[in-house]
């Protein structure tokens, strides 16, 4: 039988426990037991999907001609500042990835404001800073500059109706090379500033022009529209400077959020929006408990009637995989869809098809002749290598779809391979050592003498 059972039960209770933990809990908190002090906390509160929660999705194409040459490097570099300005509104269950060569799929679950989503998607455009000479420029106002994203030619200004020709100007910088940005207060009480870093290549051009035009503007465009022109008071040459202006705290956090995240490396359009209200959502959830629960159910009544002790013993090993399972998707976290649920259930059903292997090897040993403790010793170790191999090309098969649904933005496919994986992983866990050991910990005590009855002979 097994020599270290002690030791396994200690790591399945610990286990449990720490699973049972994290799933009736929102929020984990561990306190110093001395001054009451938090030492560690984290939200575990479980994620909803789109199809579960309600939201937003959103479906964004590169606004370039087909012809120009995208990089993968560029699309992801979108992705992550179309995440990170999303999240600075608070709506940090977002997932956003590309999806193919030049798409971008967003998908905001509960989200209440759908047109702050899509003002904030449409603003992530390009981020420059125009020298204006001695004109400060008013905010909103729309200018031309001399830049363009991927390389394509300006096109000359159209005259306007009085004959006179736009001005065109000269981008300095982009968004590109700032590195940091953050909000300061003032010399004066209530007064907020922005500080910004820059890189080394714009703290080189940065000193170079700033030098050269002290007491002129040098205005911020995102987008072609401006959003500040502050005046050049000294040059700034240590690649560090501050942006100064009426802002209150609210004013200068955005404008802060803006600067750290408005330089798209390329100009993204929005294609299709599609809402999905929180009434469909929660009418999927609850069908879907309603389905997880009886076919649990069910599987749990069949392995106690068919397989008797083993299964009484296999049930309890199920319940603890589920435990484990919703635990562990609660703290990566895992952000839970319909697809992703069905791949949780299919995978139960690994769990189980290692148990009845294991079982049905166990019943062929006994019936051969062997004592109890050699049919259980030899039902694993031969059933073992079918488990692994099955449940390795299960695996291998859920990592294809996940590099799939990443690739080709399908996260259905994403969710359900990623839920399966996992699923699967613990099921493997949960069969090799979890059941054994419960059944060894049963028989230790419990020394049935009609293995007919007991094992369904």
């Amino acid at each position: 039988m097994i020599r270290n059972l002690t030791t396994r039960l200690v790591v399945i209770v610990a286990i449990a426990a720490l699973a049972i933990w994290i799933d009736t809990s929102e929020k984990l908190t561990i306190y110093n037991p001395i001054n009451q002090t938090i030492l560690y906390q984290r939200d575990v509160s479980p994620r909803l999907g789109l199809d579960l929660r309600g939201g937003l999705q959103v479906l964004m194409e590169a606004d370039l001609p087909e012809d120009a040459s995208i990089t993968a490097e560029s699309m992801e570099v979108a992705r992550t500042i179309l995440e990170n300005r999303t999240n600075a509104l608070g709506v940090a269950e977002n997932t956003i990835q590309v999806a193919g060569d030049r798409r971008i799929v967003g998908e905001f679950p509960g989200v209440q404001d759908s047109d702050a989503v899509l003002a904030t998607i449409q603003q992530t455009g390009l981020l420059e800073f125009i020298d204006t000479g001695d004109v400060s420029l008013p905010e909103g106002l729309e200018v031309l500059t001399d830049f363009s994203p991927g390389g394509t030619p300006i096109p000359a200004p159209e005259p306007l109706e009085d004959g006179s020709v736009p001005t065109v100007y000269r981008t300095i910088m982009t968004g590109a090379d700032l590195k940091s940005v953050s909000v300061v207060s003032g010399q004066l009480a209530g007064a907020y500033q922005i500080a910004f870093t820059l890189s080394d290549d714009g703290s080189r051009v940065f000193g170079v022009h700033t030098a050269a035009n002290v007491g002129k503007y040098l205005t911020i465009v995102l987008d072609k529209k401006v959003i500040s022109s502050p005046r050049i008071d000294s040059a700034i040459t240590g690649g560090e400077g501050v942006i100064t202006g009426n802002y209150t705290a609210e004013s200068a956090n955005a404008f802060a959020v803006q600067l750290r995240y408005g330089s798209l490396p390329i100009p993204l359009k929005i294609v299709e929006t599609r809402y999905i209200g929180a009434t469909l959502g929660e009418d999927s959830l609850q069908k879907s408990l309603i389905a997880g629960l009886v076919g649990m159910t069910i599987v749990i009544l069949f392995m106690g009637l068919y397989y008797r002790l083993p299964g009484i013993v296999a049930d309890i090993a199920i319940l603890f995989f589920a435990a484990v399972a919703f635990a562990l998707f609660k703290w990566i976290p895992v952000t839970l869809t319909l697809p992703g649920i069905a791949g949780f259930l299919l995978s139960t059903g690994s769990a189980l098809d290692a148990n009845i292997l294991i079982f049905e090897r166990i019943k062929e040993e006994l019936r051969s002749g062997r004592t109890l403790e050699q049919s259980i010793d030899q039902g694993w170790l031969r059933a073992r290598s079918s488990i692994f191999d099955s449940n390795m090309a299960t695996v291998i098969t859920s990592l294809i779809l996940f590099w799939f649904g990443s690739s080709f933005g399908a996260t259905i496919v994403k969710g359900f391979s990623l839920t399966l994986m996992l699923g699967v992983a613990i099921s493997l866990f949960t069969a090799i050592f979890v059941t054994r050991s419960l059944l060894a910990l049963v028989l230790k005590y419990f020394k049935p003498k009609n293995l007919e009855f007991w094992f369904g002979i």
